[in-house]
């Protein structure tokens, strides 16, 4: 490793390369000192004097009581630096001759001492952490100081992103969360994801930092039509590993369970049906649970019990009858588990802040630590503000937890969609509203990371989050870092940037970077100037042979082959429209030069844009399958309309 410092003079320290030295920073080959590019944004970055270029080797410095998965990212961290020689120690010597890295909590004399070494302070909140690197004499000293193990594991993710970085700064970050919840919510209709899948995610969750999964399929029976039988010994089995998996990852598994179309809130037997089901998975390491009451019907009771018990049935009685069932859960949960999370619900009348009997009665009866979900002003809202979310704490009576139906694509008016725009149109503040935002991803779990880590980005840091830059840190994370792969996806999210709504509006328009680019060659062609003409004609030959491109690209450079896998009739409905995209330029470029040739180009043009519209969605894949769209209303439309642009004599 070197060290590059302020120093007049290089000091070369001990008798190999493997240990620091430092450099003059103005002699340097070595450019200067930047500040990191770091997701989710931190809320303090500092720049200090000088900066680390990693060689190979370091000193792991912790104590025994380190979370062992925070020390493996710290090594792995190193090991993608180039850092081959690793040592570890318990003990931080007086003078450093090397870099030496300390990881720990706040609870550590040895992460004390370290962070007074650097002169910084612990950040003292839930989940904060503190990171410093110093350049001191001939060694480098870096320290991850978490407020908690929490606190701890986060520091680490962000040392995994600086150790990608060829020069890391001198720097002092103080950051914590801004939400305390913030991930996602398995709460969609149609294929649910495999095991596999859910390991996958949890994993990703890791890494932006996001600490809540709810598991809540909608077609898992023993959740929601069984929710009175048992598990299978196997099922429950599998279930413990992704628990498992949770926990090393630093989430809150939350168990989810949909007893609504049948339950009978007054019955004795049904609240103890309910406890049994979560004692068997509290087995498994389960903490946290969660009670799903909606999409159902509050017209009618299920029982004659419920009606002589809460009267006849409507909105004011479902919600007290609601009440008094999800008040004994909770109090139960208290008895066994007094350290437990509060219990989670969603309500019947989950999707707007209007005052009305149901809302009333469930702010006059629900016990009020209980967590209580709201999806916005709609099921699938355009947008999301400050104020909404205050009508929703009135309304509820208590700060909620945004269920944000955004990116999940099982609704009609996003058939043939993967919805990969960034997230947005959600107003920073929220934070100070909302006690936490979950995203209900997509059936595709990879596609889903590039909006999901818009939603943990801004439930992390709602004030500082941008979220174009946060949707190009989440192509780079899909390519591994490729540049060349993270430009293709990028192409291809745009492709796929129409956010659809419940109504006919979308909340985010469909493929905003490519028309800008067609309609910029519609202009020139319009115009009447030759030069101008011919040379957006050359670019555009040049935008349609990379946007043909892309789906090989993506296909052999992303990281996680699953992006490719779930994505395949789009990424092969791409390549056929990339096709019809090079034809159609190379019709507009014949018909400028007064060619013939131009109609054959047209006419191929339209036959591959014909077999890109008729692939289809994977088969019982979402809950509506359909036509692939790609660039829909933006390429089909130029392709269509580009014959009519230049007469050909």
């Amino acid at each position: 490793m070197k060290i590059l410092s302020g120093g007049l003079t290089m000091l070369m320290l001990g008798l190999s390369t493997t240990f620091a030295q430092s450099v003059q920073q103005n002699n340097s080959p070595v450019s200067p000192a930047t500040l990191p590019s770091i997701f989710p944004a931190p809320v303090s970055v500092k720049l200090g004097k000088g900066a680390v270029v990693w060689g190979n080797s370091a000193v792991l410095v912790f104590s025994a009581d380190t979370d062992p998965e925070a020390v493996k990212i710290v090594r792995s961290s190193l090991k993608m630096a180039g850092v081959q020689n690793i040592t570890t120690t318990t003990k931080l010597p007086s003078v450093l001759d090397r870099p030496y890295v300390v990881l720990g909590t706040g609870k550590s004399a040895l992460v004390r001492t370290a962070l007074k070494r650097t002169d910084a302070a612990l950040d003292t909140h839930a989940e904060g952490y503190t990171i410093t690197s110093e350049v001191t004499g001939g060694g480098v000293l870096i320290t991850l100081a978490g407020k908690d193990a929490d606190g701890l594991f986060h520091a680490t993710q962000t040392f995994r992103q600086l150790a990608q970085r060829q020069v890391v700064p001198a720097l002092e970050i103080q950051d914590h969360p801004a939400m305390p919840i913030r991930g996602t919510i398995e709460g969609f209709y149609g294929a649910p994801w495999s095991m596999t899948d859910r390991t996958k995610h949890l994993n990703f969750l890791a890494t932006v930092k996001a600490n809540t999964y709810i598991y809540s399929p909608k077609d898992d029976p023993y959740a929601r039509d069984k929710w009175r039988e048992a598990y299978p010994a196997a099922t429950l089995k599998e279930l413990a590993k992704l628990v498992e998996t949770s926990r090393i990852n630093h989430i809150n598994f939350v168990y989810a369970i949909s007893p609504g179309p049948t339950v009978c809130f007054s019955d004795p037997a049904d609240l103890k049906a309910l406890e049994l089901k979560f004692d068997a998975l509290r087995s498994i390491g389960v903490h946290s649970f969660y009670v799903a009451l909606d999409d159902i019907e509050y017209t009618k009771w299920n029982c004659e019990r419920d009606k002589e018990t809460f009267g006849p049935s409507g909105p004011e009685a479902a919600g007290n009858a609601q009440s008094f069932l999800l008040n004994a859960l909770q109090a139960n949960l208290k008895r066994k588990d007094p350290t437990a999370p509060p219990l989670i619900m969603v309500p019947t009348e989950y999707y707007d802040a209007k005052e009305s009997p149901y809302k009333a009665a469930l702010r006059k009866k629900l016990d009020p630590q209980i967590v209580l979900q709201w999806t916005g002003t709609d099921v699938v809202p355009p947008a999301i503000s400050v104020r909404d979310a205050k009508a929703a704490t009135k309304a509820f009576g208590r700060k909620t937890l945004l269920w944000d139906n955004y990116p999940v694509n099982d609704y009609g008016e996003s058939t043939g969609r993967l919805l990969m725009a960034p997230y947005a149109k959600r107003e920073a503040g929220l934070s100070h509203e909302l006690s936490g935002i979950l995203s209900n991803p997509m059936n595709q779990e990879a596609p889903s990371r590039v909006a999901v880590t818009g939603v943990a980005a801004f439930a992390w840091n709602d004030k500082a989050y941008d979220a174009e830059r946060v949707w190009h840190a989440s192509a780079r994370e899909l390519s591994g870092g490729d540049a060349r792969t993270t430009a293709a996806l990028l192409t291809f999210f745009d492709t796929q940037r129409l956010a659809p709504t419940f109504g006919s509006q979308p909340w985010q328009e469909q493929a905003p970077v490519l028309k800008a680019v067609l309609d910029q060659v519609r202009d020139a062609i319009a115009s009447g100037d030759v030069q101008a003409r011919r040379e957006a004609i050359a670019g555009l030959i040049k935008h349609a042979d990379e946007f043909a491109n892309v789906p090989d690209i993506i296909r052999a450079g992303v990281a996680d082959s699953s992006f490719a896998q779930t994505s395949q009739p789009w990424l092969d409905a791409m390549q056929l429209w990339g096709k019809a995209f090079q034809l159609t330029a190379a019709g507009l470029n014949a018909a400028d030069q007064g060619s013939v040739a131009a109609e054959r180009y047209f006419a191929s043009a339209k036959r591959f844009a014909a077999d890109a519209t008729a692939i289809q969605t994977i088969k019982g894949a979402t809950r509506f399958g359909g036509a692939v769209k790609i660039a829909d209303g933006v390429l089909d439309t130029f392709v269509a309309d580009a014959p009519t642009l230049i007469a050909v004599d």
